[in-house]
């Protein structure tokens, strides 16, 4: 018989419970993979806008996956020695504490419906306040509202959860709640900074807020660290083995924390669906200049703090041009494409597909295909696809930096579309920073499981689990600046083309 892995009973379990499907992975003490399973769940689009969850599909996917995993690896609920969650973060459940049933769909965080009540907020004058005491802005996104409508819509369910029968959680809270047998309803900091609820600087719900939006406390999570120790540990239960969730964190900051970003000035940019950049910003939360927003970077005793910003169209542009165009047939065929062309022959892609985000805030502009000429080709319009990516990190960066006071020195890249060297150069040079790919791109699951190894002392310090994050590629700036400064300048003139355009209905 074959001798068992030194690090057997040394994995860390990450459940990752993201927007389309649920994944569990194991990680062994180097931080390597040793298994993952996924299963995808449905998604519901019962109205224009609005986007939802069936809560035990989700609870479903994410326990199948957990035995499928340990399966992959060969292993027991023994061999885990810490499980660590990370999560989609807004998305809203509200459930009977007594049955475990939710009481009504999950509300996705891409959902839209709560956007009247969010312009009825911020027309009254209280963004202002409600922005200084959460660091986020009046937005459907956020979980408050979509808490107040389901207290709202679904039947008694107001006076239900003021008498404490009906708990709300995001999606980490649900699955605690049905791992520990219904007996934990907690969250943890970076998640419920994400709720318009939480107050940055009391660390704890905030009474005026609850008020505002007419909240009753009694069904609130307890707020706990993200990362725990031993004896404040949340118990669950897997095949009779109990088993501590020590690590807990929304998936953005779990990714900032994988990457290793663990001092001020460090930063990461996701490239996903759209582009999520966040900057470490230390033990102060900062306020904003430019509408970003000031979250809660993890707690462990105290909390640290972060900028964050979000790029609307990231890979969904490539998408975009695969799907609406046809330029491509899939979406890795874009690299060689857009490479077969030394620039863009002057044309520039805005894609403002549903408006601008960060630094903008446009929800009226709208995609824009600038600079055409009879020269252009499908491949100029790949590289000014590509490159808007870029440029719009690169304009998100710029005013975290100007935000925060202080330089980011080097920006940590993950995400499928951080496989493309030409982007990653291009944003390199605009930045005039190295980027940084690492050898392991699971950064949102192994911060769940950095946090979780952490608190149990898996990893003694900081600076082992730091130890763990590989180089796979640094992309050095090589565009001289006068050259970015006019490449610079010919973007935001096109930007300033594709803004104010869509009419009101």
């Amino acid at each position: 018989m074959a001798a068992a892995p030194a690090f057997s009973s040394q994995y860390v379990l990450a459940l990752d419970a993201g927007t389309t499907s649920s994944r569990s992975l194991l990680f062994d003490k180097g931080g390597r993979v040793a298994a993952v399973a996924q299963r995808e769940f449905t998604q519901h689009f019962p109205r224009p806008g609005w986007v939802e969850h069936d809560a035990n599909e989700i609870w479903q996917s994410q326990r199948a996956t957990i035995d499928a995993a340990l399966h992959a690896a060969q292993a027991s609920p023994r061999d885990i020695a810490a499980v660590g969650i990370t999560n989609q973060r807004e998305t809203t459940v509200l459930w009977d504490r007594a049955t475990g049933e939710p009481v009504a769909p999950a509300i996705v965080w891409q959902d839209r419906r709560t956007s009247a009540v969010c312009d009825e907020l911020r027309a009254a004058g209280h963004e202002a306040e409600v922005s200084r005491r959460t660091g986020l802005l009046f937005d459907p996104y956020f979980s408050g509202t979509k808490l107040a409508w389901l207290l709202d819509q679904v039947p008694r369910a107001r006076a239900r959860a003021e008498r404490g029968e009906l708990a709300f959680g995001t999606v980490d809270s649900w699955l605690l709640f049905k791992l520990s047998g219904h007996a934990r309803h907690v969250t943890d900091a970076t998640n419920a900074s994400r709720t318009l609820l939480y107050n940055l600087h009391t660390g704890q719900w905030d009474d005026w807020l609850l008020e505002l939006l007419r909240i009753p406390r009694a069904c609130l999570p307890e707020i706990v660290d993200t990362c725990l120790d031993a004896h404040s540990a949340i118990t669950i239960e897997l095949d009779g083995i109990k088993l501590p969730v020590t690590g807990i964190a929304g998936d953005q900051q779990a990714a900032l924390f994988g990457q290793a970003c663990s001092k001020p000035g460090m930063a990461k940019n996701t490239y996903g669906t759209g582009c999520f950049a966040l900057t470490n910003t230390g033990s102060r939360p900062h306020a904003s200049r430019h509408r970003l927003l000031t979250t809660v970077a993890w707690r462990r005793g105290a909390c640290q703090f972060a900028l964050e910003g979000g790029v609307f169209m990231g890979g969904a542009t490539v998408q975009w041009l695969r799907d609406g165009l046809g330029i491509i047939q899939r979406s890795d065929e874009i690299e060689a494409l857009a490479a077969s062309v030394p620039d863009t022959g002057d044309v520039y892609l805005v894609p403002a597909f549903a408006g601008l985000g960060a630094p903008q805030w446009d929800a009226a502009a709208r995609g824009t295909l600038i600079g055409l000429t009879r020269g252009s080709t499908r491949a100029h319009v790949a590289r000014a696809a590509l490159e808007s990516i870029a440029f719009q990190s690169a304009d998100l960066i710029e005013a975290m930096q100007q935000d925060c006071g202080q330089p980011v020195t080097e920006l940590r890249v993950d995400g499928g579309a951080a496989r493309n060297d030409l982007l990653l150069q291009f944003q390199a040079d605009l930045l005039g920073v190295p980027v940084l790919r690492p050898v392991n791109t699971e950064t949102t699951a192994f911060g769940a499981a950095a946090f979780a190894g952490l608190g149990i002392g898996l990893w003694q310090s900081q600076a082992e689990l730091d130890s763990l994050w590989r180089l796979d590629k640094r992309f050095e700036p090589k565009l001289a600046r006068d050259a970015v400064a006019a490449r610079r300048a010919r973007w935001q003139q096109a930007v300033a083309r594709s803004r104010d355009w869509a009419i009101p209905d």
